[in-house]
């Protein structure tokens, strides 16, 4: 009884060592350098919002953030990668509007949850989309467009990217405004762009930084905002809800998310932090020059926008019975 007795003393301490270093492992958190998962190529908003991400906390937390790209299936390999890393808080990832929101409604077979298997530390970025039209056709207002496709149905294309923000912002127009239109598919929007400014296509949705410098141009005749409000960036441009459809809203967005079980003291820190950077005045006037809107900071308010935007978009596919490409 006695052996027992001592055996369960030396447990007991034992347990409460291991207690104790994980306690001052999560107190010291970061000791080490940080990757966070950017699940598309370089060069894209992700990346470039994924990077200002880790400069970010790189300065607040005195380690290393560093990205690494791991592109694919329209980011879906990567956010799975990112999904199942050791919850230890040295892998997050950048999650965001097609691989935690569209990819739900679009891969039946997607090996992940958005609401289950990450725990969202806080939203980085969101920005409408535009819907821009090549300025040699004769449409100037939203209204122009939806009496020629009512008069005409199915003579009217546009291009989209498959699952990209753009291509549900034209669903979801197409749907609430009742319009038969052609979709013209592209593997990425530099080949869309190109079209649309040599007049192959007519119209699409955009992001409103990438149709920046060609609206300035005046290659580019921008119709109509996705937000509810209107961007700074395009003061003259009205909203969507403005043009008639009250409500209407298709927002890029991202994110920085951790696997699922990664200790609440960490991702406390890493909220903490986050919240920080967004007061950032730098940080600030890097996303407001692009047209960007810097987000409510908060864990929970950002899980709370991921579901929303996850069931919004959801219903949207199905609607449009739109499959993977």
């Amino acid at each position: 009884m006695k052996l027992k007795n001592i055996f369960s003393k030396v447990l007991l301490a034992g347990l409460g060592a291991v207690v104790s270093l994980t306690a001052i492992a999560q107190s010291d958190y970061p000791a080490k350098a940080v990757k966070i998962i950017v699940p598309f190529p370089a060069g894209g908003t992700s990346d470039v919002m994924g990077r200002l991400a880790a400069s970010e906390l790189s300065k607040i937390l005195k380690q290393p953030f560093i990205v690494e790209n791991i592109g694919g299936a329209g980011g879906t390999i990567g956010t799975d990668r990112a999904a199942h890393a050791a919850p230890d808080g040295y892998t997050l990832v950048m999650t965001g509007v097609g691989q935690n929101a569209v990819a739900h409604g679009l891969y039946p077979n997607l090996k992940y949850d958005s609401n289950t298997d990450f725990i969202h530390i806080g939203q980085v970025h969101s920005g409408p989309n535009l819907l821009v039209v090549n300025p040699q056709t004769p449409f100037m207002t939203v209204k122009d467009v939806v009496d020629y496709v009512k008069a005409n149905p199915g003579k009217l294309n546009y291009g989209y990217t498959n699952a990209a923000s753009g291509h549900m912002a034209m669903e979801l127009f197409k749907q609430t405004a009742g319009l038969d239109m052609v979709g013209i598919p592209y593997r990425g929007g530099g080949p869309m762009m190109i079209d649309i400014l040599g007049g192959t296509i007519p119209m699409m949705f955009i992001n409103q930084d990438v149709a920046l410098q060609n609206i300035k141009a005046g290659k580019l005749r921008a119709l109509a905002v996705t937000s509810v409000a209107r961007n700074p960036l395009y003061p003259d441009v009205p909203t969507l809800s403005e043009a008639g459809y009250p409500g209407f809203e298709a927002l890029s967005w991202s994110g920085l998310s951790a696997p699922k079980g990664t200790p609440k003291p960490i991702i406390d820190k890493l909220e903490a932090a986050w919240a920080q950077a967004l007061q950032s005045d730098s940080f600030k006037q890097k996303l407001t020059a692009d047209g960007f809107v810097v987000p409510q900071p908060g864990s929970q308010a950002y899980a709370d926008f991921v579901k929303k935007e996850a069931e919004g978009w959801t219903k949207v596919i199905k609607a449009g019975g739109i499959k993977p490409e």
